[in-house]
Parts: C-alpha cells; structure tokens; sequence
C-alpha cells in the first residue's frame, strides 16, 4: 500500500500500475455480494446458480467495481479522489479463480490535475473487466505544501512523516 500521494507532476502517460493479483474465494464472492445489496442469487447459491446456467456462483459487477477502486486508490493514495469509474465486464470470477488487475495512464488533464488510467482484470478464462478510471491527483506533496509540517519536521525529523 503506498501511504503517500502521488501528485499530478509525478505521474506521465505510459506510466504502467504495478499488478494486483487477488484469489477470489467463495467467501469473498458471497460476502462482498451480501455486502453490497445483491441478494441475486447466482451470486450466493451454488445449486441455484448451477440451475440458472452457471458454474458456480459468480462475483458481482458492485465488487468488481469496487476492487477497480481499490486497485487505483492504492496506486494514487489517500489524496486522490476518483472522479469516474467506467468498466465493462466479460469472463465471471469464480471461487478459486484468479484476478490479476492491471493499468497504465493513458491521459493527463492540467485543468484540474485528472489523470486517466485504463485497467483490466483478467482470470484463466479471460478479461473478467475492463475499463477506465478517472483521479484527480494533488498539484504537489499536501505534507510539503503545509508549513506546520514543514516545521515540525524541521524541529524532529521523525516527526510529521
């Protein structure tokens, strides 16, 4: 987890995301379901999903989502904000899968320090998503830019980090 921000001047087009590899267990599919209001259930009952064509409960499209936006906030940090999340879905993620997420920036906006990044998530069976994110990124470090911190560090270099 990267505890600092990344700041709009720090990142460039082609800047690739480190991959984020997550193994998707049956427990996460239901729970980050139930979580999320999706009682479907193709997303939390093996024999019915089975019924209805399946192979087995699959995650939704709100905690494909939400991964996405953990897989971004991570990258930026906490001064990011996410300002559009766009994203199409394509193979299912089923327990005992794989999803190994992945991006790169792919623009930059100086109006207003967003930077655009396009992500895809893949497992065994193919692209389970895919899509772009949208951040607004600080202009520059929001630690340097406070001169409280600045003395502080100043005063205990341990301190204020």
């Amino acid at each position: 987890m990267n505890p600092t921000s990344r700041t709009y001047g720090e990142v460039a087009v082609g800047d690739p995301l480190p991959e984020l590899a997550i193994p998707l267990t049956r427990t996460l599919i239901v729970a980050t379901a139930i979580a999320s209001r999706d009682y479907q259930d193709v997303h939390h009952d093996p024999g019915l999903a089975v019924e209805r064509g399946s192979e087995d409960v699959f995650m939704n499209i709100l905690t494909t989502n939400g991964l996405v936006d953990r897989y971004v906030t991570e990258w930026a940090g906490p001064a990011a904000t996410v300002k559009a999340i766009r994203i199409r879905l394509g193979a299912p993620n089923y327990p005992g899968d794989t999803m190994v997420l992945t991006g790169a920036v792919t623009a930059k906006h100086d109006e207003d320090h967003r930077v655009e990044i396009a992500v895809r998530g893949v497992n065994d069976r193919g692209v389970h998503v895919s899509g772009t994110v949208a951040v607004r990124l600080p202009a520059a470090d929001p630690k340097a830019a406070d001169p409280k911190a600045a003395d502080l560090k100043a005063a205990d270099p341990k301190k204020g980090t």
